[in-house]
């Protein structure tokens, strides 16, 4: 009886898929924490700690999300929309006229307050007006959006830029074939061989890299263990940098919303209004974690439509041990010393290919809609302007107040308020 069920639960079907969800929730999570650290110049000792808490943490909030919290397969990693705030503030530290533990600290106390609002929004139901700010046309616009913020950071990361800003040839030409091999995994080979392209890309990305550039390899940080409680800064009062992480936590929420609609479209089912309560009171219980070890907040990520559609893998057993894998690494300072070798080229390569499926989740929430000439602008005009800050370097909106200067210069933020106030401004059933 005992062996049945060793078979049952960890048949070799489920074994290459928990390791194929360790390494889709490790690529994209490893890079978040160690980016951050750079852009606030904390200790390589700080660093590590962050990168431990944030396997950590990561690991546990993918599982209760999926025990508890919305109950799908939805990686619960980094809010791409906070990560790129707090580089932003960061490397604006200079032209902000102020220190990096000032700006961290006041980013602590922003995402502090927002995760506990958004936990408190959670227990006594108030979320449920959310749904009427973020509408499914202010969903697409958002999923449109992250598609193109997305694809536009794995292009550049897997092309292998050196110090001088100068591409590496020999490793994108490494990167590109990756994006053929995977693509073909996925499109011509058997369902079964198919299911794996991601995990099978990086694999043979990670084998060749490390043949073709002996050396080249991020070095493993030393085996240690232990967690630092703000690293970026302690909490303050800078009442301009609280302003601007507690918005963006807050706009953060949509994410929720276009994440589990979409993962139960895939389902084939309809969210519960218990779903979205659940889901944002652990993204807001992790928030608030993250926040006292200096990581990023935590959202279920909607990019994880695209990973499901590639893999055609909807169960959950995987996702929760996958989860756990990267929660014990967390703990194991020699395997996460090990796994932080892997090349972030070869990463953002297959992680390209799994994410264009997003597309196509975001072309679907259209749901057949038909534009004309006036109607269009609800859909073309922030997503256009989005997408052409996000082309537009921040150096640009330097002669703006330098508060103002991490709103404009993020073209997801602007795309999706700019939708929310053409919807509320604008009855376009009176143009169709």
């Amino acid at each position: 009886m005992r062996l049945f069920l060793m078979n049952k639960y960890f048949s070799s079907f489920t074994l290459f898929s928990s390791l194929q969800w360790l390494f889709f929730i490790f690529a994209n999570t490893i890079v978040v924490p160690l980016s951050v650290g750079a852009a606030f110049d904390v200790s390589p000792e700080a660093t590590k700690t962050m990168l431990s808490a944030s396997l950590l943490f990561t690991g546990l909030a993918c599982i209760f999300q999926g025990w508890k919290g919305h109950r799908y397969p939805l990686l619960e990693g980094h809010s791409g929309l906070l990560w790129g705030v707090m580089l932003n503030l960061g490397l604006t530290a200079s032209s902000l006229g102020m220190s990096y533990t000032e700006i961290g600290g006041g980013v602590a106390t922003g995402l502090l307050l927002a995760s506990g609002l958004t936990m408190v929004m959670a227990i006594f139901g108030w979320n449920s007006i959310l749904p009427r700010i973020f509408t499914p046309m202010v969903m697409t616009v958002y999923l449109f959006l992250l598609t193109f913020q997305l694809m536009m950071v794995f292009f550049q990361g897997m092309l292998g830029v050196n110090e001088d800003g100068a591409m590496n040839v020999p490793v994108s030409m490494l990167s590109v074939a990756l994006v053929i091999f995977v693509s073909l995994l996925k499109i011509k080979a058997p369902r079964a061989v198919g299911n794996f392209s991601i995990l099978i890309g990086i694999v043979v990305g990670w084998i060749l890299y490390v043949l073709l550039f002996p050396g080249s390899s991020p070095e493993a940080p030393a085996a240690e263990f232990s967690f630092v409680l703000f690293p970026l800064g302690a909490p303050n009062l800078e009442v301009g940098i609280i302003a601007v992480a507690f918005f963006a936590g807050l706009l953060n929420l949509s994410n929720t919303i276009a994440s589990v609609q979409a993962a139960a479209t895939l389902h084939g089912e309809k969210a519960e209004p218990g779903q979205f309560r659940n889901s944002f009171f652990f993204t807001g219980f992790f928030s608030l974690i993250a926040s006292l070890f200096g990581l990023v907040p935590y959202t279920p990520f909607t990019s994880t439509i695209g990973f499901l559609q590639s893999t055609r893998i909807l169960e959950r057993r995987p996702f929760f041990f996958g989860g756990a894998l990267l929660a014990v690494i967390g703990l194991v300072p020699p395997l996460t010393s090990f796994l932080v070798t892997m090349p972030m080229t070869v990463g953002n390569a297959v992680l390209f290919v799994a994410y264009l499926q997003l597309f196509g989740t975001a072309y679907a929430s259209l749901n057949g809609a038909e534009f004309n000439s006036d109607t269009i602008f609800r859909l073309a005009l922030p997503v256009l302007l989005g997408v052409c800050l996000m082309n537009t370097s921040p150096a640009v909106f330097s002669s703006l107040p330098v508060l103002l200067q991490p709103f404009i210069a993020n073209g997801l933020i602007i795309g999706v308020l700019l939708s929310v106030v053409l919807e509320k401004v604008t009855d376009w059933r009176k143009y169709i």
